[in-house]
């Protein structure tokens, strides 16, 4: 893997952030690269949430992949916190190189030092390769997710 490093992500980061979320049959329909602007703030808020950790790989100056990693308090399960993986992202260049292992190695160890309990995740029904690669992770699909969009 060579010099990755992970880190948070910041302004500059959003174009290549934004173009990776477009790079893909569900995101071009979602996203808009033109338009930084609903990002910058989006970032923004993130930024100043201490729940939130959008985060980037770098690898020689170039942002190659992406992930948010949200901490979520609760009551159930004897009051657990857990952590959401979203926006799971890696550069086309990257895939399959190890690189979406070792972004999910760390929220999981992120979520580890946070005192989670439980690390959860969703994909989308059509995002088949994406199931397998959480799977081998050891993350196990027990659940069935519902969306209402506002």
């Amino acid at each position: 893997m060579g010099d990755l490093e992970i880190r948070d992500a910041i302004a500059d980061d959003l174009p290549a952030i934004v173009a990776m979320l477009a790079d893909d049959p569900l995101g071009a329909r979602r996203e808009s690269p033109g338009d930084l602007t609903p990002y910058q703030a989006a970032l923004e808020r993130l930024a100043t949430d201490p729940n939130q950790h959008l985060v980037v790989a770098v690898r020689e100056g170039r942002v190659i992949g992406t992930l948010q990693l949200t901490i979520i308090p609760g009551l159930s399960h004897q009051g657990a916190t857990r952590a959401l993986i979203e926006g799971v992202r890696i550069h086309a260049d990257e895939r399959g190189s190890g690189l979406g292992s070792r972004l999910i190695e760390w929220a999981v160890d992120t979520s580890r030092k946070l005192d989670c309990q439980m690390v959860q995740l969703t994909s989308d029904k059509s995002r088949t390769d994406a199931h397998r690669f959480y799977e081998r992770l050891g993350f196990s699909a027990s659940h069935l997710g519902f969306k209402l969009k506002l």
